[in-house]
């Protein structure tokens, strides 16, 4: 996956748990539970849907890599690059 897929795929996981949300304005570099008003449970449920869809487990160690729209990509391309 390139790095606008992975930016496509983490916006939609967004919209998905929470559709009220525009995704089109995102600031890359701000905190997406501040941006998009995501409690602890919404959060939870893009790493699970990570897992879900393109089966990449991410440890609750790594939790903070996933911050923001371009630490998440930082974190996933490598993770996702063969998929």
């Amino acid at each position: 996956m390139t790095k606008e897929d992975i930016k496509s795929a983490i916006l939609e996981i967004i919209e998905d748990i929470n559709p009220d949300e525009d995704v089109n304005n995102v600031d890359p570099q701000k905190n997406l539970r501040d941006q998009f008003d995501l409690d602890s449970m919404d959060f939870l449920d893009i790493v699970m849907e990570l897992r879900k869809r393109y089966g990449v487990e991410v440890p609750e160690a790594d939790y903070m890599e996933l911050a923001t729209l371009d630490s998440c990509i930082t974190y996933l391309e490598p993770k996702l690059a063969a998929k």
